[in-house]
């Protein structure tokens, strides 16, 4: 396998953004939801506007992976009031990390918490957190390996599905 690049998006990938976004919400949690759940939220969470205002907000910024010029997954982190929720303004979010199915298991998360530690070093936050949905195993084993603990829950709605993420934080040594 060729080199993947982690590069920092801008406004003129939105396009890429949005459809490599609705495609990796669908392969991860397609089966699990209604249609229509899944639906409202590819329009809620990646329409242009959405997605503009986020792109262009100074408090989130994108990544994208690229292999062979193409666009395999991306993470957005939130600084400040960027946050989803605002637990301490002094952290950092990993708001996604999304990877294409096909490339799974390739270490592409990896290299996108990497990117973020070393983001953090340039950016000192006293740690880094992020929610994931308590039944998609597979992330929460990867964000543990990755020294990440359980601190707390929230509540994530889905059209009129009602699911909740685990909020796991990694405490920084500042």
């Amino acid at each position: 396998m060729n080199q993947i690049e982690i590069k920092k998006a801008t406004l003129s990938d939105l396009e890429i953004l949005q459809k490599v976004g609705k495609q990796t919400f669908m392969e991860t949690f397609a089966t699990v939801n209604t249609p229509e759940n899944i639906a409202n939220y590819l329009e809620e969470s990646f329409n242009t506007n959405q997605l503009t205002t986020e792109l262009t907000n100074p408090e989130s910024r994108f990544y994208l992976a690229v292999l062979d010029q193409e666009v395999i997954g991306y993470l957005k982190i939130n600084f400040g009031k960027a946050q989803t929720e605002l637990i301490n303004e002094n952290a950092l979010e990993i708001h996604r990390i999304y990877v294409l199915q096909q490339y799974h298991g390739k270490k592409i998360g990896q290299l996108f918490v990497d990117k973020v530690l070393e983001i953090v070093k340039e950016n000192p936050v006293d740690y880094i957190w992020l929610g994931v949905w308590e039944e998609n195993h597979r992330a929460i084993g990867f964000y543990t390996k990755n020294g990440f603990i359980q601190f707390d829950k929230h509540i994530f709605t889905l059209g009129d599905d009602v699911q909740t993420d685990l909020l796991m934080k990694r405490q920084l040594k500042n």
